[in-house]
């Protein structure tokens, strides 16, 4: 996989720790220069470190995506300093509460959409361009499979990955005659911090790590891969194709 991906642009969200930690260093090693976009500082500068060592380098964006508009004015900075942008990897998220729906406050739901949905609408807003302007823009969103579940006591999170998925979906159709390729990827239950919110007495033992999911996100951020509008579904190993409900 080295220099898989040499010369190009990458744009990790949630970079700080996870699987978008992971999949930052993954795709330095194919190497990629990394535009690392996370809350944590510290966490990024660790992540800085760890690509530095994987002989390739990072550009540090501490942002809450939340500021959609600092997520505009990120497009602006890219646009102004490379001309393009060749790789999006949207996987910041947050789990939100684990609780019937009608114990949940209504800024609790919008917060989670917030940054589940409506940060990834702003950052196709502003990426897209950029993306187009790449020979082969390649986006990757990571989803879960509580979307198709509709999960119960994650109301929240299952319904904003759903409405992530149909962005992403949306956004593949509207883009398929370009050289923009967009696709999801559902890591399924993975060692994170996340997991072990939800799962506080699963032994995390048992779990593939972030490191092993993201050795799987790479190929779908290569200039080789040529679906678009597909779901690659982690623990069974397959890509698959949506279909409409029975």
């Amino acid at each position: 996989m080295t220099n898989l991906l040499a010369n190009r642009i990458a744009l990790v969200t949630g970079a700080s720790r996870g699987i978008g930690y992971a999949t930052a260093i993954a795709l330095a090693k194919a190497g990629a220069h990394i535009i690392a976009v996370a809350r944590t500082q510290g966490g990024l500068e660790e992540l800085d470190d760890e690509i530095r060592k994987a002989g390739s380098n990072a550009t540090l964006v501490p942002l809450n995506l939340t500021d959609f508009d600092g997520i505009a004015r990120l497009g602006a900075a890219l646009h102004e300093r490379h001309g393009k942008l060749d790789i999006l990897v949207g996987n910041a998220g947050v789990l939100g509460p684990s609780s019937p729906l009608g114990h949940i406050e209504l800024k609790t739901f919008t917060d989670v959409m917030a940054i589940n949905v409506s940060a990834n609408f702003q950052l196709i807003r502003c990426m897209e361009p950029l993306l187009k302007q790449s020979d082969a823009g390649r986006a990757v969103f990571i989803t879960s499979g509580a979307a198709n579940k509709a999960t119960a006591y994650v109301g929240p999170y299952a319904a904003s990955k759903a409405a992530l998925e149909t962005l992403a979906r949306a956004w593949a159709q509207e883009t398929a005659s370009t050289k923009l390729r967009v696709n999801l990827f559902n890591p399924g239950p993975i060692r994170t911090r996340m997991r072990a919110t939800l799962m506080p007495g699963e032994d995390p033992s048992t779990l593939d790590t972030p490191e092993q999911a993201a050795e799987f996100i790479v190929p779908m951020c290569a200039p080789g891969w040529a679906e678009t509008g597909k779901f690659y579904d982690y623990k069974t190993r397959t890509l698959m194709s949506f279909r409409p409900p029975a």
